[in-house]
């Protein structure tokens, strides 16, 4: 079976030049492919490398990648804000003139937020396309190491959802044994009702027929077929390639319908049971498959 997960984590780490970086990529359930993306200041195109890359890896599932990026201090160019320098000073000289503080020092100065800043951009443009074509390359690495985890999520699904269809499979062949039974118990039950209300002069040909029509109301034989085809069905797409988590979803739906429909019409008490047995076992169903992908 091929089931991937949507539940993952992937990371990894790069270096080109000056620069070194780390990029961790994670994902939880969701009904459509949504990436959320946070990348250090001057490398603009790796969100849209990071979308294009997470689109050919995966279909459903909320993504979140994020680049954290540094750049080796002894490259980075060290200036002076001479513009925030002489706000400090403004704010200092009425206290200075009036006798109340001294002349700042230097290294005080210097420590001021903002006073001292280091560019920490790329100058040379080659040099900066060479690094973020790296920072792509190390992201695909961890959408890898993502689809790698999603997929094992998605071998341990397998067993199990293979296991719930397998017993939505058993109630349904067990609904269809006690559903045979529905006929004469419908008869018989009418039958007792109506010579209580008529006593012995109840006409059997009027219990024939009103049984009858009742039995007719009461056939469960196409419910029966249809969750027989849906168990099929549901078979077919866990042994299929690709993202079925949607088709799954929509045939839980149908498999309720049925049980629900069953469960209305039957007239037997072991019957009914099945039936709700049978949704207890579907609603496990879907809330196993809104891990698939």
């Amino acid at each position: 079976m091929a089931l991937s997960g949507m539940t993952g984590f992937g990371r990894a780490e790069g270096a080109e030049g000056d620069w070194s970086w780390s990029v961790e990529a994670r994902s939880v359930n969701g009904r459509n492919l949504d990436l959320r993306f946070r990348g250090p200041p001057g490398f603009e195109g790796l969100e849209r490398a990071a979308r294009e890359a997470a689109q050919a890896r995966f279909q459903r599932g909320q993504l979140t990648v994020g680049v954290q990026a540094k750049r080796a201090e002894s490259s980075a160019a060290v200036r002076i804000n001479l513009e925030v320098l002489e706000r400090y000073l403004a704010v200092g000289e009425p206290y200075m003139a009036a006798g109340r503080a001294g002349p700042p020092a230097l290294d005080g100065l210097l420590a001021l937020r903002g006073v001292v800043e280091a560019d920490a951009g790329v100058e040379d443009p080659e040099a900066l396309a060479r690094v973020e074509a790296a920072m792509a390359a190390t992201l695909g690495q961890a959408l890898d190491g993502l689809l790698e985890m999603r997929r094992h999520e998605g071998a341990s699904l397998a067993p199990v959802l293979g296991g719930l269809i397998d017993r939505i499979a058993e109630l349904t062949a067990r609904a269809e044994d006690l559903a045979a039974g529905q006929p004469s118990a419908i008869k018989e039950r009418f039958g007792r009702r109506l010579a209580e209300l008529l006593g012995e002069a109840a006409p059997q040909d009027r219990i024939v027929q009103e049984a009858a029509v009742m039995a007719v109301k009461a056939d469960v034989r196409e419910e029966i077929d249809r969750l027989s085809g849906h168990v099929a069905a549901a078979r077919t797409l866990l042994a299929a390639d690709g993202a079925v988590g949607r088709k799954l979803d929509f045939l839980t739906q149908e498999f309720m319908r049925e049980a629900n429909t069953l469960c209305s019409k039957s007239a037997l008490g072991d019957l009914t049971a099945v039936g709700l047995d049978l949704k207890a076992v579907i609603e496990q169903f879907r809330e196993q498959v809104q891990n698939v992908e």
